[in-house]
C-alpha cells in the first residue's frame, strides 16, 4: 500500500469506520472455528425455518473434510460446488478448505457445456451437487475430469413437515430422486457425514488459493480468479468495518444472493461467518415470496442484493403482508442502483440502502457509499478501508486528472493473485504488478467519489460520439412506468451504431414506444436518444440478477444474419 497516496475520500467515512483495518492472520476456514468458539449455541444457518447452531455446523464441516481426505482429496485439489443456497453449500465450502482443497463455485443453472468448460479449466476431479442436478452432471461427465460425484438431496435440511410433503409430492416428480444404479464414483452427502475418520491436520498458508472464482464471462471467456485465504479474510474484515453498527453474534444476514457468485459468497457467507451472524438461506433468489417470507419471519438486519431484486420488492402488490423493518443496512451491487429504487426501499424498511462496487477479482466490494452522512446518488461511493483506487488512461495506463473518464484501477489486499493458468491474461490486468485494471470506465470527483460510466466493451459509438448505456438506462429508470431497462448499440452503416432500448413496465402500466422516446428526448442529448424501443415481460439476467446486455445484442445480430 502506497503511504503517500492521496485519499480525499477518507473524510467522508462515518464515525467508527477506520482508514485501515488490521488484517487477521488466520485462514478462511479458521473464521468458522473462531465463530464456533465464541457462539457455539447461537444460530448459524436458517433454512426453511430449520436452524443449525455454530457447533452443529462446525462438526458437520469437520466430518465432511475428513470424508474428503478419505476419498483422496489432498492439499491444493480443486473441488467444484454446483448447487444453490442450502446448508450443503456452506458445509461443503468450509469442509473443502479444512481438508486443504480449493473451492470452485459453479452456477447451478449451468448447462452441460458450461459445466464441462469450468471443470476442465479448473481441473476439478470432484463435484459436490444436489440430486436434482444429476441429469446435467451425467450428460457432461464424459467431457470432464470428474472422478467423484457427491450428491445430497435438498430435503435433507428441511423441517420435518416440509420434508414429508416434499417426499410425497415433489421429490420423484421433479427429479430429486434419480436412478444412480451402476454409476461409478457416486457418493452420498449424508453418508459421508456419518464417517468416523479423524481429520488429518493440513498446513495451509494465508497466501494459498482458497477459491477459484470464475468471472461471469459477460465480456469473453470465463476465467478463474485465484483468491487466496488472505484475500478473502481481508474482504470480510474490511467489509465489516464499513458497518459500525454491526452486532457480532447477533446480526442476521439475508442469504438471497447466490453463494456461488462472488457477491453472495463474500458479502453474505464469508462476512457473515466472520461476524458470527446467522444466515437465512434462500435457494431461489427469483422466488420473491420465499425471500419476503423468510425476511418477515427471521428478521434480517443486513441485506445484500441487486437493483432488480430491490425494484421487484418495491413493486410487490402484496408488500404490506411482510414486515421488513428489521433491515438496518443494505448494499446493492452488480449494476447501477436507480435513485427511485433506493428511495422507495429505504422508505419501506427504514434501513439504509447504498450502492457499492466490486468484482470477482477483488473478492467483490472495493467501493461503497457511506450509510450515513454524505451519499452521492449515482456514484459507487468511495474506496473501502485498506483500498486505493484511481482512474487511468485505458490505453496508456497513465493517471487521469479528477473528473476525467478512464479505467478504474484498484490496489487492495482483496485483489486476486491472478487468473488460473493464464499468466498472459493476468499480466494484462495487473498494472505494475499491483494495480488491478477493472475493465470498467469511470471517473473520480474531487471528493474521491467514483462513478462507473460503463465497461469498456459496453461503450458504443453513435455518429462519432461515445455513448454509455448506463446513462440512457438511468433516464429510462426515472420514467414512472418503467420497472427495468437496458440499452444496446446496433450496427448501422451511416451512424456507426443506433441505440435500441428494452423496457419492462411496472405491473398494470401501459405506454408506447413513442412516449418512451419522447421522454428520452427531454432528458438526453439527441444522439443518445434510442431510435427503437422494445417492450418485454422480462430481460435476460445472470443468476445474481445482473441484466445481460450482451444477450440482447446477440439476439439483434442474429436477426440481421437471418
Amino acid at each position: 500500500m502506497e503511504a503517500s497516496f492521496p485519499k480525499p475520500w477518507v473524510r467522508f467515512y462515518e464515525p467508527g469506520v477506520p482508514e485501515t483495518v488490521e488484517i487477521p492472520s488466520h485462514t478462511l476456514h479458521e473464521s468458522l472455528t473462531m465463530a464456533t468458539a465464541k457462539y457455539p449455541t447461537s444460530t448459524a444457518i436458517i433454512f426453511f425455518d430449520k436452524k443449525m447452531t455454530w457447533r452443529e455446523l462446525d462438526a458437520a464441516v469437520t466430518r465432511f473434510a475428513a470424508a474428503l481426505q478419505g476419498l483422496g482429496i489432498k492439499r491444493g485439489d480443486r473441488v467444484m460446488l454446483y448447487m444453490p443456497n442450502t446448508p450443503h453449500f456452506v458445509i461443503a465450502f468450509y469442509g473443502v478448505l479444512r481438508a486443504g482443497g480449493i473451492v470452485v463455485p459453479a452456477n447451478p443453472q449451468y448447462v452441460p457445456r458450461e459445466l464441462a468448460y469450468q471443470a476442465n479449466d479448473s481441473g476439478a476431479e470432484t463435484i459436490v451437487a444436489l440430486t436434482m442436478s444429476w441429469k446435467t452432471i451425467k450428460e457432461a461427465r464424459s467431457q470432464t475430469p470428474f472422478k467423484r460425484v457427491i450428491l445430497g438431496n435438498i430435503k435433507e435440511y428441511f423441517p420435518p413437515l416440509l420434508k414429508f410433503l416434499f417426499t410425497v409430492a415433489k421429490e420423484k416428480k421433479d427429479g430429486h430422486r434419480p436412478d444412480l444404479r451402476g454409476e461409478p464414483g457416486i457418493y452420498d452427502f449424508q453418508s459421508l457425514l456419518q464417517n468416523d475418520r479423524t481429520l488429518a491436520p493440513i498446513q495451509v498458508a494465508q497466501n494459498d488459493i482458497a477459491v477459484l472464482g470464475y468471472t461471469g464471462g459477460t465480456t469473453g471467456v470465463s476465467k478463474g480468479a485465484m483468491l487466496s485465504h488472505r484475500n478473502l479474510v481481508a474482504q470480510a474484515a474490511i467489509t465489516l468495518a464499513w458497518f459500525p453498527a454491526k452486532e457480532p453474534g447477533k446480526d442476521v444476514f439475508m442469504g438471497a444472493l447466490p453463494l456461488f457468485h462472488s457477491f453472495g459468497l463474500t458479502c453474505v457467507m464469508n462476512t457473515g461467518v466472520h461476524n458470527g451472524a446467522a444466515m437465512v438461506l434462500v435457494p431461489n433468489p427469483r422466488d420473491l415470496p420465499s425471500v419476503l417470507t423468510a425476511a418477515h419471519k427471521h428478521r434480517p438486519t443486513i441485506f445484500a442484493g441487486v437493483p432488480t431484486m430491490y425494484a421487484a420488492i418495491n413493486n410487490r402488490p402484496d408488500l404490506k403482508k411482510y414486515d421488513l423493518t428489521s433491515i438496518k443496512s443494505c448494499t446493492s451491487g452488480a449494476a447501477a442502483l436507480p435513485l427511485e429504487v433506493q428511495t422507495v426501499f429505504e422508505r419501506i424498511t427504514g434501513g439504509k440502502l447504498v450502492e457499492g462496487y466490486g468484482l470477482t477479482e477483488t473478492c467483490s466490494p472495493t467501493h461503497i457509499n457511506p450509510l450515513s452522512g454524505t451519499r452521492k446518488i449515482g456514484t459507487i461511493g468511495v474506496p473501502l478501508p485498506n483500498t486505493l483506487s484511481k482512474i487511468v488512461d485505458a490505453e496508456t495506463g497513465k493517471d487521469c486528472p479528477s473528473g476525467e473518464i478512464g479505467e478504474i484501477a484498484i490496489q487492495s489486499p482483496q485483489v486476486m493473485l491472478g487468473y488460473w493458468n493464464k499468466p498472459d491474461e493476468t499480466a494484462k490486468v495487473l498494472l505494475d504488478g499491483k494495480w488491478f485494471l477493472t475493465g470498467d470506465l469511470g471517473k473520480m470527483d474531487e471528493d474521491g467519489f467514483f462513478t462507473v460510466v460503463d465497461r469498456k466493451k459496453d461503450m458504443f459509438i453513435v455518429g462519432g460520439f461515445n455513448v454509455y448505456p448506463r446513462e440512457i438506462e438511468e433516464v429510462l429508470y426515472q420514467h414512472p412506468k418503467v420497472l427495468e431497462a437496458a440499452a444496446i448499440g446496433i450496427p448501422d452503416l451511416a451512424r456507426g451504431e443506433n441505440i435500441k432500448a428494452y423496457v419492462v413496465l411496472k405491473p398494470g402500466e401501459t405506454t408506447t414506444a413513442e412516449e418512451i422516446i419522447a421522454y428520452c428526448r427531454e432528458n438526453l442529448t439527441r444522439y443518445k436518444v434510442p431510435r427503437e424501443v422494445e417492450f418485454r415481460d422480462a430481460l435476460p439476467k445472470t443468476m445474481v440478477g445482473k441484466i445481460l446486455r450482451r444477450a440482447l445484442r446477440d439476439e439483434e445480430l442474429a436477426k440481421k444474419v437471418s
